[in-house]
């Protein structure tokens, strides 16, 4: 049996040698970092050996898009955590240095933060300030109704919808981490 001829485009081997210089000068435009370009550059391609495109490409411009749209996500990722790590340094800034956290736990809290917003990011915008309002501001139902233009109960429910998002989210990182020991 002959197998059918793949599309244009379907292994990385040739993706990467057709559009990687392509990528890194886009990235690096982008981003106004050449390690920068070149770190995410790098990711880009290795996210496509994980995880294949879901078909071939037709055509070079199929697959500059593909690898367009691919590496804005990685841009936008990129600079959420860098948002996230400055808020966590500003924060730090007015600890005394006697009482900062270790360098460890820096770390642990660093990537909470990081998964709290890939959640957020994820929720829709007043379930996530609702629930930042409530629960890093300490607000009562009634102020972060009034700051939302909503009902109390609307604020119960976003809050509750964006503590179920990260309860599954745990949830699925357990069951994860549980098939990796076994």
């Amino acid at each position: 049996m002959v197998a059918a001829p793949l599309p244009l485009h379907t292994d990385v081997q040739t993706l990467y040698l057709d559009h990687h210089s392509w990528l890194l000068g886009w990235l690096r435009k982008r981003l106004g970092s050449a390690a920068d370009a070149a770190d995410l550059a790098h990711d880009a391609f290795l996210r496509l050996i994980v995880k294949p495109a879901p078909r071939g490409f037709a055509s070079e411009g199929e697959a500059r898009g593909y690898l367009r749209t691919m590496a804005q996500g990685m841009c936008i990722n990129l600079w959420h955590r860098r948002e996230i790590e400055q808020a966590w340094l500003d924060t730090l800034a007015g600890y005394p240095l006697a009482f900062a956290p270790s360098a460890e736990r820096q770390a642990i809290v660093l990537e909470a933060l990081h998964e709290i917003g890939t959640l957020l990011l994820g929720a829709p915008p007043k379930a996530a300030r609702a629930f930042l309002l409530s629960s890093v501001c300490e607000m009562s139902a009634q102020e972060v109704a009034a700051d939302l233009g909503v009902s109390t109960r609307m604020v119960r429910k976003y809050v509750a919808q964006v503590m179920l998002r990260c309860m599954q989210a745990q949830a699925s990182q357990t069951v994860t981490g549980l098939l990796q020991d076994s």
